[in-house]
C-alpha cells in the first residue's frame, strides 16, 4: 500500500504523516508499515542539534498511525472522514535512540475490538532490532459536524 492509499485512511499530513507505506496489512489482525526517517524531518532542527534523534513520541504516534491504518481499513472506512482517537497509552518502552537514515518498521497488531474501540500493541524495529513498544488503546470517531 503506498502512501496515497494510506492518507486515504488517516487525515495525517505533513510534517505529521509518519507513515510512508504499508508492506503488508492482514484485516482484523496486522500491520507492517515503514516509515524513512531522514535528517530532512522538521523535529530534527531542535531535537537535538549536533545529535539528531527522533523523539520518542513520534515513534509513539508512528505505530499509532499505523494501526490508525489497520482498522479503518479492516473496517471498510478508507475516505469516510472517520477519526482514530487515542484513548490511553500502556506499556511504553524505549530501547534505543531513532536516528536519521534509518529505515523505522512499524509492526501493529489487534489485541482485541469491540464497536468503535480497539486495543493494540505496537513495536518499533530498525534492523530487526527493537527500538519502542507501546500498547494503546483507541476510538473511531464520526468527523466532527460542519459548521
Amino acid at each position: 500500500m503506498d502512501v496515497t492509499r494510506v492518507m486515504a485512511a488517516i487525515p495525517h499530513r505533513y510534517p505529521m504523516l509518519l507513515v510512508d507505506r504499508v508492506e503488508e496489512l492482514v484485516l482484523d489482525t496486522s500491520i507492517r508499515a515503514v516509515k524513512a526517517v531522514t535528517i530532512n524531518e522538521a523535529f530534527f532542527q531542535g531535537h537535538y542539534p549536533g545529535r539528531p534523534i527522533m523523539p520518542g513520541v513520534l515513534i509513539v504516534e508512528a505505530l499509532a498511525q499505523a494501526a490508525g491504518v489497520l482498522g479503518v481499513e479492516s473496517l471498510g472506512l478508507a475516505n469516510s472522514g472517520k477519526l482514530v482517537y487515542f484513548m490511553s497509552i500502556d506499556g511504553v518502552k524505549f530501547r534505543k535512540p531513532v536516528e536519521p537514515g534509518v529505515l523505522l518498521h512499524l509492526e501493529v497488531e489487534f489485541v482485541s475490538k469491540r464497536t468503535r474501540v480497539c486495543k493494540f500493541a505496537g513495536v518499533a524495529k530498525i534492523d530487526g532490532s527493537v527500538v519502542a513498544e507501546a500498547n494503546f488503546t483507541a476510538m473511531i470517531a464520526d468527523p466532527p459536524a460542519e459548521a
